[in-house]
């Protein structure tokens, strides 16, 4: 596959990359908290910004950067389509800036499970070759929660040096699982969920095709899932685990090993089948979870989402069996791209362990 053709680790499949996004939905406090900070003259050297996936953190993360590259003014992060800046970094061709993500192997056709040491030490040759030149720089790792232990201790001796002159964008689904001390050496910009009317306008702009509500409830409040979910046919997808769920507590391996299979088509630049399943099944599973303690989910993803959950998780003993195995699906998830296991074995391995968690507390 060539360097083109690979998908970016960074772009949800079916939508623009962020760095073509020209503007930001519904995350107007962010921005406040930013322009506020520069207006002050308090700019950070290190800026962690947090919350969901798919609720505009690369996207705001790119705008700061254009922003902070174009010198622009003090009341808006917007920056005119034509200005030079922002057609370089479009380009990928900005000299001044510097992009940390995941890379595609060529060897075993799929993006890189984590951002390696190698990738840290490249960010810091960056900031050292171009310190000469001066002028303010900017980095944008994107997701510094897929940091291994080695880049997160080598990121960690940047910040504690900050380069002059540079600015680090560090976003992070899950904050927690950085270092405490990463996190401290970060000023913190927090998204939030998008509400059902700021879902709406992001599907009327991007023109996202299939059941608007059954998206909006799937993805959380997350655009960038939605769209996900609706390029790879992920409301399908998810009404095939339902159906194999409905099935407990039987179990009806037929459908599993179905379900596996899908997981372990080839990556694309279109989308990664499995990490599109293993998200599904995480989805589910805290939707679950939520319904022993909340009640069913309304509205549902799929038809007879809610009648299942129902009687698969009960009460509140029964939720907290589900959001564990939630917990540990997501570890074994990790572990096992980490060392390259076989996705659809992998998968099966998942959903076979997942339907041991449900006799106790299912009725037939």
């Amino acid at each position: 596959m060539s360097s083109d053709e690979a998908p970016e680790s960074d772009r949800v499949p079916g939508a623009p990359h962020p760095r073509h996004s020209p503007t930001i939905i519904g995350q107007d406090h962010a921005v406040a908290d930013f322009l506020g900070a520069v207006d002050a003259k308090r700019l950070h050297h290190a800026w962690l910004i947090t919350g969901p996936r798919g609720v505009g953190k690369a996207t705001l993360a790119w705008q700061i950067g254009r922003w902070l590259l174009a010198d622009g003014d003090a009341k808006s992060l917007t920056a005119p389509p034509d200005d030079p800046v922002a057609r370089r970094m479009a380009a990928l061709s900005e000299p001044r800036l510097h992009l940390v993500r995941r890379g595609f192997d060529q060897k075993t056709g799929r993006l890189r499970a984590e951002i390696g040491v190698d990738d840290i030490r490249a960010l810091l040759s960056f900031f050292h070759l171009s310190a000469a030149e001066g002028g303010r720089r900017v980095a944008i790792v994107d997701a510094a929660d897929e940091l291994n232990g080695a880049a997160s201790n080598a990121l960690l001796k940047i910040l504690e040096e900050p380069p002059a002159g540079g600015v680090i964008l560090l976003i992070a689904h899950q904050p927690a699982r950085l270092l405490p001390t990463i996190r401290s050496r970060c000023r913190e910009l927090r998204l939030a969920p998008l509400p059902p009317e700021e879902m709406q306008r992001v599907f009327a702009a991007l023109e996202i095709d299939g059941d608007a509500q059954a998206l909006a409830a799937l993805s959380g409040g997350s655009a960038g899932e939605a769209l996900r979910l609706a390029g790879q046919d992920g409301l399908e997808a998810y009404a095939n685990i339902v159906a194999l769920f409905a099935t407990l507590p039987r179990f009806d391996r037929t459908k599993a090993r179905a379900l596996a299979e899908a997981a372990g088509a080839r990556a694309t630049a279109d989308g990664d089948p499995f990490d599109l399943t293993v998200t599904l099944l995480d989805r589910f599973l805290t939707r679950l979870a939520r319904a022993g303690l909340m009640g069913a989910p309304v509205p549902e993803a799929v038809p007879g989402e809610a009648e299942l959950m129902a009687r698969l998780c009960p009460d509140a003993d029964a939720a907290r069996i589900w959001a564990g195995a939630q917990a540990e699906l997501s570890a074994r998830a990790r572990t096992g791209r980490a060392v390259n296991l076989d996705p659809a074995a992998l998968v099966m391995d998942m959903l076979t362990q997942l339907a041991g968690q449900a006799p106790a507390h299912t009725k037939a």
